[in-house]
């Protein structure tokens, strides 16, 4: 009964945890950059978009599908950081549970 207990109190500090964790990936934003950073995307830490920059230089008709291709390379990279911290954050959050591996809690 007393390992019951225990297990209780994990869950609900693990509870804690992940509101504060949802809280910060509101407010968290994270930037990926492609063409040597003439285009850049910016998500939320739950990986929507923000925003997108795009360098003048590349304003061109011609080099339209150029651009297009590095709003998309930018937009994997900004979101391969967002899923990078996110794992780096829940590793740190559920240390002391013995969770399976490869479990993906978000």
């Amino acid at each position: 009964m007393k390992d019951l207990m225990g297990m209780m109190k994990q869950v609900k500090d693990m509870q804690e945890r992940m509101q504060r964790l949802q809280d910060e990936l509101a407010s968290m934003e994270v930037t990926g950059a492609a063409g040597g950073g003439l285009v850049s995307v910016t998500l939320n830490g739950k990986g929507d978009f923000q925003r997108v920059k795009i360098d003048p230089s590349l304003m061109k008709p011609e080099e339209a599908e150029i651009v297009e291709d590095l709003i998309i390379a930018a937009a994997a990279d900004a979101k391969a950081k967002v899923e990078a911290t996110l794992q780096e954050k829940m590793s740190e959050m559920t240390g002391g549970l013995p969770l399976p591996p490869g479990l993906k809690l978000f």
